[in-house]
């Protein structure tokens, strides 16, 4: 682990928010969940994005998974730019199996056709969205990004996480932190 961090310092199951004068114009307005944080690096899942490609029905049909009577409607996002063909679903930790990861605050992350076939069945985990891609970062890359005034961080909230209001969310995560868009400045400060 890099000098002065310790687990503590992760940022898994929190918010990246990205600030109003993001370059990267992928990550442009982005809301991200972060599922992973080590001295290794970082993944997370953009969860304001829709991925207009592709519904949870068309993917369970591709996939040849017959959709039950119970099933319930599952937004699909695209979850970031690296291997946009691979499913990640997050979901609420009432869903647990041995290729899950449990992530802070009543949050879980599970990559398996198994769930897609527990949710086509409506017995999957009470809460969820699925994510095609991801966004990822090696050692230090997140860190001076936020260094760099690229992003703010705030709690993961369930109820702002799982709604299905795509395009509030970036106005809703920095309204957790108390702030507007217009009162952020693209300056990074110094001490």
């Amino acid at each position: 682990m890099p000098k002065g961090k310790t687990p503590a310092d992760s940022l898994a199951g929190q918010l990246l928010v990205a600030m109003p004068q993001m370059a990267d114009a992928r990550f442009e307005r982005s809301v991200i969940y972060l599922c992973a944080h080590s001295a290794e690096g970082a993944l997370g899942l953009v969860i304001n994005r829709p991925f207009r490609k592709l519904s949870f029905a068309d993917l369970l049909e591709q996939l040849e998974i017959e959709r039950g009577p119970d099933a319930r409607p599952i937004s699909v996002l695209a979850g970031g730019p690296v291997e946009e063909g691979r499913g990640f679903v997050l979901h609420s930790d009432d869903y647990l199996r041995d290729d899950t990861l449990k992530v802070e605050g009543g949050f879980a992350l599970t990559a398996t056709i198994e769930i897609l076939k527990a949710m086509a069945r409506g017995d999957g985990p009470a809460r969820s969205i699925l994510a095609l891609g991801y966004s990822g970062w090696g050692p230090g890359q997140l860190e001076r990004e936020i260094t760099e005034n690229g992003w703010l961080n705030v709690p993961a909230d369930p109820n702002l996480v799982f709604d299905a209001a795509l395009d509030t969310k970036w106005e809703r995560a920095l309204a957790k932190l108390r702030v507007t868009p217009a009162s952020l400045s693209g300056a990074a400060g110094r001490a």
